[in-house]
């Protein structure tokens, strides 16, 4: 039997071409690059070309950049200098960029200080597109929220009860110390007179620091009061200064990041470890409709409760209209939430806490004691006597 000769495909390097090749035809017409070239180009970024300043080197062009950090979104690159590499070997990230090659310095810069400031707005824009086009409806909103651990330092954290208790601490002290000055004072038969006590912040505790120190000059005193006195002087309206600093950040917030001060620590879910303890995050909260997310928001306290109504008056800033409904789990439910939906003429497909259990728990429906069952009787105003018989 004769053997087949192995034929193999034409293979040289260097060839020379009569015509250079096209990355445009390198791309397929329906590849997801084009779709995200295709809608970004009809955003409106005017905002985010003002914030340029005049004068010096050339920039590269923000829409360049947007487009290309949105599609490496899309293709799961995060890193900027895993972007810039693209630039360098994709086809598809050539394409978008026009051949350009900014440097992952560039890119780090435009995503953390350029786009910071708009990247809401053209989210924005993208969703209206789609609703134009029919995608979705901008009218129905389900609602959710999740933690999303920052990235921040897990053991660098400021709690909100700690300076509390510090500062009562502090006051309590104080008042210990002028205890001794009225000690001292009594056995010698004098009344000193008493300064605020009372006012716990930097400039009334130093100035009751000097006041004691003044009453107790030329007092023979105990040297352990003397050295509270000094480190008093030196260090508590500083470490007050410093707790109020502390408090401005907290803004009524239980914790904080010193690494990332917006970020709250948050009760995460359990990995593979099984590790739930407490850890920086955000609770985002997102409404969508079908598979596509119409808004979303940041968060910084666990409680979902207390977020929906600023997610929804974003909603309305945002897409200038109110939702006619929204659906969202037991976790939003509340007797204020209700009211502003109410106020709001959205109709809300909300439950509340024991909703279940009130279809479902014979003993909580005939529970006489239970609030939502129980019937107040009003005790008559007066009694009439009974008619004597005849």
């Amino acid at each position: 039997m004769k053997e087949k000769r192995v034929v193999f495909k034409r293979y040289v390097q260097n060839q020379p071409t009569l015509l250079p090749p096209s990355l445009e035809e390198m791309v397929p017409d329906k590849h997801p690059v084009r779709v995200v070239n295709e809608v970004l180009e009809r955003i409106e970024i005017g905002a985010l070309e003002a914030s340029y300043k005049g004068g010096g080197a050339s920039s590269y062009h923000p829409r360049m950049l947007l487009k290309v950090l949105v599609y490496a979104y899309l293709k799961n690159i995060y890193s900027s200098r895993k972007i810039e590499q693209a630039l360098y070997e994709n086809v598809h990230f050539m394409w978008l960029a026009g051949g350009a090659k900014p440097d992952h310095n560039t890119i780090s810069d435009f995503r953390s200080k350029r786009l910071k400031e708009h990247l809401k707005k053209v989210f924005n824009q993208v969703v209206v597109l789609l609703a134009e086009q029919g995608v979705l409806s901008l009218k129905e909103l389900t609602l959710d929220g999740t933690k999303i651990e920052a990235n921040a330092n897990r053991y660098t954290f400021v709690w909100g009860k700690a300076i509390v208790v510090s500062r009562e601490r502090i006051g309590r002290q104080l008042k210990e110390l002028w205890a001794y000055v009225e000690e001292v004072y009594r056995d010698e038969g004098q009344q000193p007179n008493e300064p605020d006590i009372e006012k716990i912040d930097p400039e009334a505790v130093e100035r009751t620091i000097q006041e004691i120190n003044e009453a107790l000059r030329e007092k023979e005193i105990d040297p352990k009061v003397k050295q509270k006195l000094n480190y008093a002087r030196k260090n508590w309206p500083g470490k007050l200064r410093e707790y109020e600093q502390k408090e401005k950040l907290l803004a009524g917030r239980k914790s904080l990041s010193k690494t990332d001060p917006d970020a709250s620590f948050m009760r995460m879910k359990e990995d593979h470890m099984r590790n739930g303890q407490l850890k920086p995050g955000y609770n985002v909260q997102a409404s969508t409709t079908g598979h596509y997310i119409l808004n979303y928001t940041l968060g910084q306290t666990t409680s979902d409760t207390s977020l929906l109504k600023d997610h929804i008056e974003d909603y309305i800033e945002a897409y200038e209209q109110t939702p006619e409904s929204l659906t969202a789990d037991a976790g939003y439910g509340s007797e204020e939430n209700y009211d502003f939906l109410e106020k709001k003429g959205i109709t809300p497909f909300v439950t509340y806490n024991y909703f279940d259990k009130e279809r479902t728990d014979k003993k909580h429906r005939e529970n006489p004691f239970n609030p939502e069952t129980f019937i107040t009787t009003q005790r008559p105003t007066h009694t009439t006597a009974p008619q004597a018989s005849r």
